[in-house]
């Protein structure tokens, strides 16, 4: 594993499970210090541990308004600075359109789009001049449509559009935005939604076949775009949409 990090200070919303935990693994074992958070201090704890050191963890609900500059804070108190921010925390959500609760609308849009707009204000303003790199984790599902994830998938798409209209507003500040659009991936939430399905074993292979790489993501394939993303070695990348999904969009 090469340090293409070694010296950065980056910020994992969402980092105590699945792509999450994958992230900030990857981004620390590059050599990154790794600012992490979650709504679990318990889950915060193992990952400190997991990583041993160059590690902080804050617990934060980052629907809070005061969350994301506390956050982006004890990274700099932590670390001196903030390089990265990869906005990865969101909620799922599915349900047939015409029946689904503008109350449970509005609280996936709070965390998936209104925490993800409020964590990137706060990293610019912490950043500064200095520059660094905002990787937003999005989705397939803001590319494909799929019955029952329209309102997850709105929240993704607000995503991708300010995600395009950052990276030319703040590129002149020597600040790169990009996503990551990660397909359907082996996650401790995928397996918890399987398990509740009456033929877990028929709707995965049926997952499957719609994917021409032929397997799911694991979440240490989103890990290793992310890490790209926030190495110098994309310094010339910004606007961009990596999309880790075995091919599902290109269909």
């Amino acid at each position: 594993m090469t340090l293409r990090l070694d010296g950065k200070a980056v910020v994992v919303t969402g980092a105590t499970s699945g792509i999450g935990w994958a992230t900030a693994l990857r981004l620390h074992a590059e050599g990154a210090c790794v600012l992490v958070t979650g709504r679990d201090p318990g889950r915060g704890r193992d990952l400190v541990h997991a990583l041993g050191d160059r590690v902080e963890f804050v617990a934060a609900d980052l629907t809070d308004p005061e969350a994301p500059d506390v956050v982006l804070r004890a990274c700099v108190e932590s670390f001196g600075a903030v390089d990265g921010l990869v906005n990865n925390a969101a909620l799922d959500h599915t349900a047939a359109f015409e029946s689904a609760e503008l109350a449970d609308i509005r609280k996936v849009f709070e965390v998936n789009t209104f925490s993800v707009i409020a964590m990137m204000q706060a990293a610019v303003r912490s950043m500064g001049e200095r520059g660094g790199s905002i990787i937003n984790v999005t989705s397939r599902l803001a590319y494909a449509g799929v019955p029952t994830m329209a309102v997850y998938a709105a929240s993704k798409g607000a995503i991708h559009a300010l995600t395009l209209t950052a990276a030319v507003e703040l590129a002149p500040r020597g600040i790169r935005v990009n996503e990551v659009a990660p397909g359907m991936t082996k996650t401790p939430l995928f397996d918890a939604w399987l398990a509740d399905l009456p033929d877990p074993a028929g709707t995965e292979r049926d997952v499957v076949s719609a994917i021409p790489a032929g397997r799911l993501a694991a979440p240490q394939d989103v890990a290793a775009a992310v890490a790209y993303l926030a190495s110098d070695d994309a310094g010339y990348v910004t606007g961009t949409t990596i999309r880790v999904d075995g091919g599902y969009t290109a269909q």
